[in-house]
């Protein structure tokens, strides 16, 4: 069964919850009416996929076209911008307060029930295998290309990857995991609601993705988490590679694929979270303001 985007959050809410939930809840979880939350959970128990206010196997097996398969990180660049640190360490692997950045993206995909996890490494690669003792189901993905092309080389390495797929920028500072989802209703970007930034950013209408820019007003300031449903996925596999293949393509973002140069393609959707959820450390300076130890 094809869902409505409000069964969809009833379903996942009851998913994610493993429990009963009364109308009441299910009308703060989801930001629904609770006449909706109402017709809706009619709808819903008329099909079976919820029986007294709980999901049933049949629902969750409805879901399951929903489900988030895989996880690729892009984690093959130098991060100039975090020298001294970066000479020596990949910035994904810094510690900040004795953990490694990405160990909390990956563990909050292993909450998720995501255990299929890609990592495309190039600079420094060999240091990525510690992870491995943690992490014993990662596989790796080479780019021999990081050092003379910018990060769409990576998406071009996992491209056959990208179906059903959270993609990661792998130096995000996760303090939320509960923002990594077990279930999509569509292809969507992480952002957060800002009334000014000079950072990457999306102009949004109708929560879809409509522009994306480096700075903005009244906009929404990208973070580098997003997800790819499967026909999206597809579609990126191919368009990526052109993109690459045309001129000046190995200077583009990967992220400027499906929302700049081939945007006619797809539909994505923003998903809001706060500046509490998730910091990217961009700077030396930023990573000492963060964890006191550096600041020596």
């Amino acid at each position: 069964m094809e869902f409505s985007k409000k069964q969809f959050d009833i379903l996942e809410a009851l998913a994610e919850a493993n429990v009963s939930l009364s109308q009441r809840e299910l009308e703060r979880i989801t930001h629904l009416s609770l006449g909706t939350v109402n017709r809706i959970l009619k709808e819903l128990s008329a099909a079976g996929y919820v029986k007294k206010g709980s999901i049933t196997n049949s629902g969750l097996n409805a879901l399951e076209p929903y489900r988030v398969k895989r996880a690729v990180f892009i984690a093959a660049g130098f991060g100039s911008r975090m020298v001294p640190i970066t000479f020596n360490t990949p910035k994904p692997l810094v510690r900040v307060h004795g953990v490694r950045i990405i160990d909390h993206l990956i563990d909050a995909c292993l909450l998720a029930g995501i255990s299929e996890i890609y990592i495309v490494r190039g600079y420094l690669s060999e240091q990525f295998d510690q992870l491995l003792y943690k992490y014993p189901m990662i596989r790796f993905l080479e780019n021999p290309a990081f050092n003379e092309a910018n990060n769409i080389s990576s998406a071009l390495v996992a491209r056959y990857y990208l179906s059903n797929a959270y993609v990661f920028e792998a130096d995000l500072l996760l303090y939320n995991p509960k923002i990594i989802k077990k279930y999509h209703y569509s292809s969507d970007f992480l952002a957060i609601p800002k009334d000014r930034t000079d950072d990457w950013c999306f102009q949004v209408k109708d929560g879809v993705i409509v522009e994306q820019n480096v700075g903005g007003t009244n906009c929404w300031q990208m973070v580098g988490i997003s997800y790819w449903n499967e026909a999206d996925g597809h579609r990126l596999s191919q368009d990526i590679a052109d993109v690459y293949a045309s001129p000046g393509g190995k200077e583009r973002y990967w992220d400027q694929v499906p929302l700049r140069y081939c945007k006619d393609h797809y539909t994505v959707m923003v998903r809001e979270c706060t500046e509490e959820d998730i910091i990217e450390i961009d700077t030396f300076r930023e990573l000492k303001a963060i964890d006191k130890t550096y600041d020596i």
